[in-house]
Parts: C-alpha cells; sequence; structure tokens
C-alpha cells in the first residue's frame, strides 16, 4: 500500500509542559508526517522524510500547522439540540433542559440523527475522538457507537445510570443498569474504535444501590474506563451530603461504592476537599477541566495549577451542552480565561496539550492526541491565518506560540483546513 506523506509546520511534545516546561513542545517549521494503514509510521524533518520515502504520496499543507486531532475527554452528546440554553443553575438546568430533551432518545431514529449531526459537527471543529455520556436509553449508545463506526473515529461512551431524582421516563433501576450495562458492554468494548465506559450520572441520581451495582460491573471488567461528575457545584455538594449522610465527602460516594479507581474520569472536580484530592492523585483517577461550562453555569473556577502541581491526571473538555460551544479551541480559549482570573493564565503550550495528549492520557490511551510513529493518524491542518483579525495579529508573531494563541483565543471551524481519522479525510 502506497504511504501518503502530508507537510507542513508541526508542533511535538516530549512531556507535559506543565512539568517540563513550554520548552517539552517543539516547533518543526517544515515537518513531515508519514500515513500508512491509518497508522502514523514517521515523523521529523521534510526533506528527510521525502528522501527516505520516495514513492509516498506528496500531500503539501504550505505553512498550515499539523496537530494531533483534538481529544474531548467529557461531553453529553443528547444534549447536542439544547446547547446554549439560557439562564439556569446545574440541578434547573437539567429539569429545564436536559431531561426533556434526554427523553427523546428512546426513539432510535432520533437518536442516531443526532449522533450523526454531533460527529459531524466535531469533525467540523477538527476534535477526532471524544468521551460521551448518552442517556439510560441503549439506543442512544448504539446509535452514537454506530455512527463513530462508520466514520472509523475513536469513541468511549456509555449508557447513563439513573434510578432517582430524574423525571418518568428517564429512570432505570440497579438491576437494569447493570443488566443493560452489561451487554451494552459486551457488544460494543474493543469493537473496532470503540471503548465503552460504565457511567453514572452523578451520586444525586444514583441509590446507593445502583451505585454498588455499577461498581461490581467496573470490578468484573477493570479495563474499561468509569465516567461520572464530582464537585460541578457547591448546591450539588450540599445535596450529595443530604442524600448520603454517611459519606465523608462527595468522592466518598463513589468510593464506597467501588467506583474510584485509576479509570476513573470526574468531570468538573471544582471543589474538592484535601482528602478528594489526595486520594484521586494517590489512585492515579484522571479529572477533566470543563471550562466552558464552568462559567457557562457559574459553577466556579478550576485550580489547573495545583492540581497539576499536586500530580493529578487532567483533560481537557467542551461538556456540551452545558459547555457552550462544540470547538475545542474554544475551549482552550475558556481555560485561558479561567487561569488568569485564577492568576495563572496558561501558556498556548499547556493549552494544546491539555486538548491532545492531556485528554488523551487522562482517557488512558497511547494511540490518540499525539503525532508520533505508532500512534493512530487522527490529526488536523490548522490554518494559522483563518480570518482577517487572526491574520494580522499572526503576522507580528515571533514565534510560533504568538501565531498559534490568537487562533486559540479567536478561531472557529473556519480554521480547520482538514480533519484526518485513521488516515482518511473526513474535513
Amino acid at each position: 500500500m502506497t504511504a501518503d506523506l502530508h507537510l507542513g509546520q508541526l508542533i511535538l511534545f516530549d512531556g507535559n509542559p506543565f512539568l517540563s516546561g513550554v520548552s517539552a513542545g517543539r516547533h518543526l517549521r517544515s515537518g513531515a508526517i508519514l500515513v500508512e494503514s491509518g497508522t502514523i509510521v514517521r515523523v521529523g524533518e521534510t526533506e528527510a522524510l521525502r528522501d527516505a520515502n520516495p514513492q509516498a504520496r506528496i500531500h503539501d499543507h504550505g505553512a498550515r500547522l499539523l496537530l494531533p486531532g483534538f481529544v474531548d475527554a467529557h461531553a453529553h452528546y443528547p444534549q447536542t439540540g439544547m446547547i446554549a440554553s439560557w439562564g439556569k443553575r446545574l440541578i434547573d438546568w437539567l429539569n429545564s433542559y436536559t431531561f426533556p430533551e434526554e427523553m427523546r432518545f428512546d426513539d432510535a431514529a432520533y437518536a442516531a440523527e443526532v449522533a450523526e449531526r454531533y460527529l459531524d459537527l466535531l469533525i467540523a471543529h477538527g476534535t477526532t475522538s471524544v468521551c460521551s455520556f448518552c442517556t439510560i436509553h441503549p439506543e442512544s449508545v448504539d446509535a452514537l457507537f454506530s455512527a463513530a463506526e462508520a466514520r472509523n473515529m475513536r469513541v468511549f461512551a456509555g449508557k447513563t445510570c439513573m434510578d432517582r431524582n430524574a423525571p418518568d421516563g428517564l429512570r432505570d433501576t440497579a438491576q437494569s443498569a447493570y443488566d443493560d450495562s452489561k451487554a451494552l458492554l459486551a457488544r460494543w468494548h474493543g469493537r473496532g474504535r470503540a471503548s465503552y465506559v460504565i457511567t453514572p450520572r452523578f451520586s444525586p441520581t444514583s441509590t446507593p444501590e445502583q451505585l454498588g451495582a455499577l461498581g461490581a460491573l467496573w470490578a468484573e471488567h477493570p479495563d474499561c474506563l468509569m465516567q461520572t461528575h464530582l464537585s460541578e457545584q457547591v448546591e450539588e455538594i450540599a445535596w450529595v451530603k443530604s442524600l448520603y449522610p454517611r459519606a465523608r465527602d462527595y468522592l466518598d460516594t463513589y468510593e464506597m461504592h467501588g467506583l474510584l479507581g485509576k479509570g476513573g474520569l470526574y468531570g468538573h472536580a471544582i471543589h474538592l476537599e484535601p482528602r478528594e484530592r489526595d486520594r484521586l492523585r494517590e489512585v492515579g483517577a484522571g479529572l477533566v477541566h470543563c471550562p466552558t461550562s464552568n462559567t457557562f453555569i457559574g459553577s466556579g473556577l478550576f485550580d489547573m495549577a495545583g492540581l497539576m502541581a499536586e500530580g493529578q491526571r487532567i483533560g481537557l473538555a467542551t461538556d456540551t451542552g452545558g459547555g457552550s460551544s462544540f470547538s475545542m479551541l474554544r475551549t482552550m480559549a475558556a481555560a485561558y480565561e479561567i487561569g488568569q482570573l485564577r492568576g495563572r493564565p496558561l501558556h498556548p503550550a499547556e493549552l494544546l496539550w491539555l486538548a491532545t495528549e492531556g485528554s488523551a492520557d487522562t482517557l488512558r490511551d497511547d494511540r490518540i492526541g499525539r503525532l508520533k510513529p505508532g500512534a493512530d493518524a487522527d490529526f488536523i491542518a490548522l490554518d494559522l491565518a483563518s480570518t482577517p483579525a487572526i491574520a494580522q495579529r499572526a503576522d507580528r508573531a515571533e514565534d510560533i506560540w504568538e501565531a498559534l494563541f490568537p487562533t486559540i483565543m479567536m478561531g472557529d471551524d473556519r480554521a480547520m483546513s482538514g480533519t484526518w481519522v485513521a488516515g482518511e479525510r473526513l474535513k
């Protein structure tokens, strides 16, 4: 099979820039990616790779920046249609907008329609992998994985489980949550590029019995990830404490039911207590920062600098539709703004790493979110002058980070000149 050689500017990471400094991100002004059978074979300087692969098909992207496809570590694809819904705090927002929309996903045709639209939106914005909550309906899981399979996308997802504090028609039981999740796991986990994720929504919408059943399922399938929410808003934390009076803290409601571990993904994690921070770090769990959601719903300011300094594993996410954009560029911009409000603005190298390799590490996948031999050939070509406003600022740049930053802050889907999934161009 003939290999493909993609030419352009590259940024390669040799480590976590939060820990190793921004020099962990290396810029190749004339770089190349050699792709064969959906996999990256080599990465390096253009001249060397062209000389070594004279038969390769050449794709010259000029001054465009070739980057790993973005990895969105926490999203709710069923909320696609009600993104940017006005003016509610978390609990009211769920009751007013989210739950009525999620009830529609018992209709397999509707679920398929939204799944198709959602993944097309991701591709348009340069996101090639996502970890998503579905609804309580198995049809919603089948719809997303089927749509991802048709595009050969790397997708993580699971049936959202809720057996209390949700409307009629949107509750399951402890037993049906276990049974449905186990059947879906058997059908999808490891099929192509799909990974099943055990998914209790959060402690307020699950009884102790349901959390225990899902903890048992995770113990039976420890290679799966588990995703949920943690300490998003102060009202939510008070509610959790009233529902679980014997728990030491919010995290303990998961820990006491077998839902704390290195494959755990805990969305938001804003208002953490010291014990919770210690335990999350000890087990190597993943925290997922959702900045546009945190500002849109008024949740609070994530402590990126403090959590990263103490050794937490952190990814970045849109949290659509609580998050107000499908774009990981906009998400990076919001993370920068939250950093400013906390007195520690994030460097473009840190933002880019979070949206790619950092999120991939949080999802325990070393084949996505990076440009290296052996990785899946999921990548984008980023136009650093996609609008007149961005172009005039980038023209003044003295290095690659100064050239990239205007696109992070002002860019959108127009900046995506192309999106490749497993070596195939989808945009």
